[in-house]
């Protein structure tokens, strides 16, 4: 009516209204669309549009510049948002509110990945006793990865730089897109087939889980698990798992760390011998005392009870011979010290590979001389002692006995009468035989050379 008087709305009312009729009336929901513009800011939250192939939709999510990142999320990317409507009323804009996002189909990778997980661990392709124990120092190593990664190139520097006489052989294969699981599945057949490496390394870098998705097939599971060589997988980082971590014998966390556990540690290698090299020096020493307390033992018999200066003569040698044995290893060991100076003088200008190749095969050498002359030693003097055994048996008086002398003493004093003079007339004497003995009374004596002995 003209004249009536009508409410007039402010512009800020208006949009309060939409405001509160938009948020109200819809309740938070799931919103699928293709990213058509984005922009991170530095408070973290993010600004983005959402479309499909006829509209287009502005979106916020508050908070959600980490996640954004984490998701590669760039203008193309189609996403799943939930969220709700709500309206920016400075500039009378309705807009979707994020909570929370996820790129379109990751749901459905990861269902797939928990039932392939579950299938392969009730068939007992993940139980700890079938892994297989890898080598301590391989020769070959047989790599399945993409040779134009950046995986591969962290891989060889490892190795290079540790030990470069290693072999690699790489068996290229995609890492990512359609079929890739099936020609990384193709490499570790091959490796196993023609068994011409110690282990096989399967690697890849870091990635969404659509790009790692290639590692999460079943035919590279049963691969790895029907092979006979062990299997280090090293794929994405730390914190990325696939099954063919899961069913492989060993897992890296990254290329790098893979190189390092295949070939080990230089110093520990090292270490070994060094403990081996005492072992060995302790079980000579060892075997050296027991065959002295076996002399000692022998000394101590009966045959050798008034002849022991001939044993001792030999327990002489013999210390001889362990001190010698003593300052040899020593010497050695310093000389092994002052070589190992050197060579750590050495090691910061040239490459040490080389040089201690050639120690280690010197030390072997040695090694081996020192069993063969020690071996040569103790059985030289084992013979010397046997030897002189015989000899002393040989010079035992029963065996003079059994030639046919006799031992003359006197009856009465027991005293051996070793010369005609301590004979006289009369005396009563006793002659031991190797049969018995016989007691007589001296009649006459005179000297051998007077020509009539009786």
């Amino acid at each position: 009516m003209v004249g009536e008087e009508r409410q007039v709305w402010k512009v800020s009312e208006v949009n309060a209204a939409i405001r509160e009729l938009v948020e109200n009336s819809l309740m938070p929901f799931w919103l699928r669309g293709e990213v058509g513009t984005i922009s991170i800011q530095r408070s973290g939250h993010v600004y983005l549009t959402l479309k499909d192939d006829r509209t287009q939709l502005k979106a916020v999510f508050f908070g959600g510049a980490a996640q954004a990142r984490q998701f590669k999320l760039q203008p193309g990317v189609a996403v799943e948002a939930f969220g709700k409507l709500t309206v920016y009323e400075v500039r009378g804009e309705y807009q979707f509110s994020v909570r929370m996002l996820r790129p379109l189909g990751v749901g459905d990778l990861q269902r797939r990945f928990e039932e392939l997980r579950v299938k392969l661990e009730s068939e007992g392709l993940f139980a700890p006793e079938r892994k297989r124990r890898l080598p301590g120092l391989p020769r070959r190593i047989g790599v399945v990865t993409s040779p134009d990664g950046a995986a591969i190139r962290d891989f060889l520097q490892i190795i290079d730089r540790r030990f470069p006489d290693i072999r690699i052989k790489i068996y290229p294969a995609p890492v990512q897109g359609e079929g890739a699981g099936e020609k990384l599945a193709r490499g570790v057949n091959y490796f196993n087939r023609y068994d011409n490496v110690d282990v096989i390394v399967v690697t890849r870098g870091g990635g969404s889980m659509e790009d790692l998705w290639p590692f999460n097939s079943e035919e590279l599971a049963r691969a790895i698990a029907a092979g006979h060589l062990p299997v280090i997988s090293a794929v994405g980082h730390e914190i990325d798992y696939t099954i063919c971590d899961f069913v492989a014998d060993l897992r890296a966390p990254t290329p790098s760390a893979a190189a390092e556990l295949v070939i080990g540690q230089q110093a520990e290698i090292r270490s070994r011998l060094e403990r081996l090299r005492k072992h060995l020096r302790q079980a000579l020493e060892l075997r050296a005392e027991k065959l002295r307390r076996r002399l000692d033992r022998a000394a101590g018999s009966y045959v050798f009870r008034e002849p022991g200066h001939l044993v001792r003569q030999r327990q002489q040698q013999l210390d001889e011979l362990l001190n010698a044995m003593r300052s040899a290893a020593a010497q050695y060991h310093r000389q092994r010290e002052h070589g190992l100076a050197q060579l750590r003088l050495r090691q910061a200008a040239i490459r040490p590979q080389p040089a201690l190749r050639e120690q280690q095969r010197r030390l072997t050498e040695l090694v081996h001389r020192q069993r063969h002359f020690a071996a040569y030693r103790l059985e030289r003097g084992q013979a010397q002692l046997a030897q002189l055994s015989g000899r002393l048996t040989a010079l035992c008086p029963d065996r003079v006995l059994q030639r046919g002398y006799a031992i003359l003493t006197a009856a009465d004093t027991g005293r051996i009468i070793a010369s005609v003079a301590q004979a006289t007339p009369g005396l009563a004497i006793a002659a031991r035989l190797a049969d018995g003995k016989i007691t007589a009374t001296v009649t006459t004596a005179a000297p051998a050379d007077s020509g009539s002995v009786e």
